[in-house]
């Protein structure tokens, strides 16, 4: 028994462990209360914003003032370059396709999303199975997704095209693409199948995450369904839903992938949006000035609504 207990040396050893511990314990401690230290867990994720999107974004700002065509930045031109492109008709017309883009598939995709998102809380069966099969969409790559829906769309062979369009007479002998009428919609159509499913899950998620309690509560004094969605689970829900929202509306509105693969911004500039019409100012017409004061632009006008959009939702949705 007595070989079984700690001897004297090495009590004295665990004592001497104890007070490392604890002292490099107290250090930490110490360490955390120091003003600088919360400063240092953010520094490497802020010097790579910096390196990242700061610095090409400054740049930018500097390339806007300038005369820079084909590789070569020249004089300082001020302004010029901003009142070229609001004097542009191209300019307006891709600020229209993408305002008519972003107005179409984002509500449409934030109702189906909800609707969604409002069954798959009903404990559907083989819902386990079901939710990574919904997310597919959204997991591919936009690249992936364009080339899906040209091959899918394509004239006379395409699978929809085929079976659908050209059976039903839809179209005639064009293809979907080629119509300046419809192309945008084809557009809008693969934009939803893609970000509808985000939407759904992002939404269940936070329905998954709503306590039980007030339903229970309301249950009791005899509410419907109906009436618990609009006072209980549409407020409880409301900061969620506009953050989604903001973020898809951010992300439809500079969509760039899927439009450059399925159309390039045609026929003519009937799908052309700010994205597009800057990527053919800069490796096209190397109009690298103008294309940065549109970058700018753009940045500015979404500067402002979202700043706008987080005084509403702050004051009358209580969102943020």
């Amino acid at each position: 028994m007595g070989a079984l207990l700690p001897t004297q040396g090495e009590d004295n050893e665990m004592a001497s462990a104890s007070d490392t511990i604890t002292a490099a314990g107290l250090q930490g401690a110490g360490m955390r209360e120091r003003a600088w230290y919360p400063y240092l867990l953010i520094a490497p994720s802020m010097i790579t914003l910096v390196v990242v999107s700061l610095a090409p974004f400054i740049y930018a700002i500097y390339l806007s003032f300038h005369e820079a065509k084909f590789g070569r930045v020249r004089d300082f031109v001020g302004f010029d370059n901003y009142m070229t492109l609001l004097t542009d008709e191209r300019f307006w017309n891709s600020i229209g396709v993408a305002t008519t883009f972003v107005f179409i598939a984002v509500p449409i995709e934030f109702m189906l999303g909800l609707i969604g998102a409002l069954v798959l809380n009903q404990n559907v069966r083989g819902r386990s199975i079901l939710i990574p099969l919904l997310f597919m969409p959204t997991m591919m790559a936009p690249i992936v997704v364009g080339l899906l829906w040209k091959i899918m769309l394509a004239g006379s062979w395409g699978f929809f095209s085929y079976n659908v369009l050209e059976r039903f007479n839809i179209l005639g002998e064009t293809s979907i693409f080629a119509s300046p009428e419809l192309a945008l919609y084809a557009l809008i159509f693969v934009d939803i199948w893609q970000w509808t499913p985000f939407m759904m899950l992002a939404f269940f998620a936070g329905l998954q995450a709503l306590p039980l309690g007030p339903y229970r509560a309301a249950a009791v004094d005899g509410a419907n369904p109906v009436q618990m969605f609009f006072h209980i689970t549409l407020p409880m829900m409301t900061p969620l839903l506009a953050v989604i929202g903001l973020l898809r509306f951010i992300d439809a509105f500079k969509v760039f992938d899927t439009i450059y693969i399925l159309t390039n911004g045609g026929p003519g500039t009937s799908t052309e949006t700010p994205s597009i019409l800057a990527n053919k100012m800069t490796f096209e017409f190397w109009n690298i000035g103008e294309a940065s004061a549109l970058a700018v632009l753009v940045w500015i006008a979404f500067f402002a609504f979202c700043s706008l959009f987080y005084q509403v939702a702050k004051k009358r949705l209580n969102a943020f």
